[in-house]
């Protein structure tokens, strides 16, 4: 028989001084996501929780707590708008799972290996149909304008990146297109929507608003890097699961751009076929190119530019741990 989910509380994220400026905002968080996976059919909740359990630092929702809280937010409507974007998040590392057909995400089986597609996609709907629910909550149409308009951007990134699999001709601009869609959007809708929650001023919202997008720009490269040089068990995720499922990311556009004709020729074979035959051949030309230090200082400018646009928040403990994210983005190994 199927516990109840509410009687179990969700896995928290590890205790860090970004967690610890907003502690009790967090716990009520947790709180929230126990009560809004309720469904009369246990699967749901079953499956619900197991993603929600399965780890990773919460870092949308958190956006969302420190955004609001910078600029004064007293209420608690911020709980509900963290809430809904870890759902909204969760409901795309489910669909994401199916289309990658992917085993493993941060050292567990995916929810797609342990019951299957079918109800792994349809409990990401019920996430998501939730999430939007829980807008309605918030009561903001402009906030609703944000996130429903996030997700149609985020739909349209993960298509692109279908679209790109395969393929070794895609530029450096088109990589950026793609992650912006499907990386940057919630985190740049988490701080956006945060600051709009707060009644921020024009200059604030927008700070803020690029100040995600900057962030998950950061984040997204650097692992992209990560699945070149990580730790495979720090990642929960094997070393070139990007090569194997022939996506082209940074390290190898940058590759191709500087290695010798026989290298990129090489890249370009390995990308259409997919595998990791010639992972360690991928991998010197990688070195050789310095694609990866490449990739790092794209990474740190992304950072440095979400750090930039802290200068229009008044000095906080929220503002100081923002900056700490933008560091923690790029310095990071899993």
């Amino acid at each position: 028989m199927t516990a109840n989910v509410s009687s179990i509380p969700p896995a928290s994220p590890s205790p860090s001084p970004l967690h610890a400026v907003v502690a009790d905002d967090f716990e009520a968080v947790n709180r929230t996501i126990v009560t809004q996976l309720n469904s009369r059919v246990p699967l749901v909740e079953t499956i619900g929780q197991y993603i929600i359990e399965s780890g990773g630092k919460r870092l949308r929702p958190l956006l969302v707590l420190l955004a609001a809280r910078s600029l004064g937010y007293e209420g608690d409507k911020h709980i509900t708008l963290a809430t809904l974007i870890e759902f909204m998040h969760t409901s795309t590392l489910l669909h994401d799972d199916v289309v990658d057909e992917s085993h493993m995400r941060r050292g567990k089986k995916t929810a797609n290996d342990a019951w299957g597609n079918a109800p792994s996609v349809l409990v990401g709907d019920f996430l998501y149909s939730r999430s939007f629910q829980m807008m309605v909550d918030v009561g903001s149409m402009r906030i609703m304008a944000i996130l429903s308009g996030a997700t149609c951007v985020i739909a349209e990134g993960e298509v692109l990146q279908l679209t790109n699999i395969g393929n070794p001709s895609i530029s450096e601009a088109d990589y950026f297109e793609t992650i912006q869609g499907k990386t940057a959007m919630l985190f740049e809708a988490a701080s956006h929507s945060g600051a709009v929650l707060a009644e921020a001023t024009p200059e604030q919202e927008r700070a803020l608003q690029h100040y995600g997008r900057y962030l998950g720009l950061a984040f997204q490269l650097i692992d992209d890097l990560l699945d070149y040089q990580g730790d495979a068990e720090a990642m929960g995720k094997n070393v070139g699961d990007d090569l194997a499922e022939g996506k082209p990311t940074l390290p190898l556009i940058h590759a191709m751009e500087r290695g010798t004709p026989e290298q990129a020729k090489l890249i370009r074979q390995v990308i259409r076929k997919g595998g990791l035959e010639q992972l360690d051949d991928v991998l010197a030309i990688i070195h050789d190119t310095g694609a990866l230090a490449y990739t790092r200082v794209r990474a740190e400018e992304m950072a440095d530019k979400a750090l930039a646009e802290l200068d229009a928040l008044p000095p906080s403990p929220y503002r100081d741990s923002m900056a700490q994210l933008a560091r923690l983005a790029v310095d990071r190994q899993a």
